[in-house]
């Protein structure tokens, strides 16, 4: 399934999206900003595992960011972790851009259609993302996206042996359907 916007498509992970996944994914900048899941340096043995640990995830929770156009090259990632038991109607939201490409509204685009996706597909209530609370270019991207701030976390993350804090963002699904 793939979710088409102004700026973006979003189609699920391909075996032939390693190449730029390392391209694009192996940049200490991108890097910083992320958990310590998405490694640096990113190697195509990162890449194969990450697409291959998506791919055949129902629904898809998971998708490329890429670019209108012949090439279909994947410039970024975006997606979602559904909870569990109580919070199974709840979902983390993550996403990442390669660098030439920040400051052009992509990101934004990106999870806005993920989000309308989760809410109206996999029918979640609530989706809410942690930026490090000095992210302020991710910290945009959720605001331009509809997020609301919750909360900053104090010392709630350690990245490089750092301690950091995280800002809690959130979007409610107004239509919720129920169970």
């Amino acid at each position: 399934m793939d979710l088409v916007g102004r700026l973006v498509t979003l189609r699920p992970w391909r075996k032939s999206d390693a190449p730029s996944l390392v391209k694009y994914g192996n940049n200490p900048s991108v890097a910083r900003q992320l958990r310590d899941r998405f490694p640096h340096p990113y190697t195509n043995a990162d890449a194969r595992h990450y697409i291959q640990s998506v791919a055949d995830v129902r629904p898809t929770t998971s998708f490329a960011i890429v670019l209108p156009g012949p090439a279909g090259e994947a410039i970024g990632g975006v997606g979602f972790s559904p909870g569990a038991d109580v919070e199974r109607f709840s979902a983390e939201i993550g996403y990442w851009l390669a660098e030439p490409f920040w400051g052009r509204g992509i990101a934004a685009e990106a999870v806005g259609l993920v989000s309308a996706y989760a809410f109206e597909t996999c029918n979640m209530l609530r989706l809410f993302a942690l930026p490090f609370a000095d992210n302020a270019q991710s910290i945009r991207v959720l605001e331009k996206a509809g997020y609301t701030r919750e909360a900053i976390l104090r010392s709630s993350s350690v990245k490089h042996g750092v301690p950091r804090d995280q800002a809690l963002f959130a979007l409610v699904n107004s239509g919720w359907k129920g169970v």
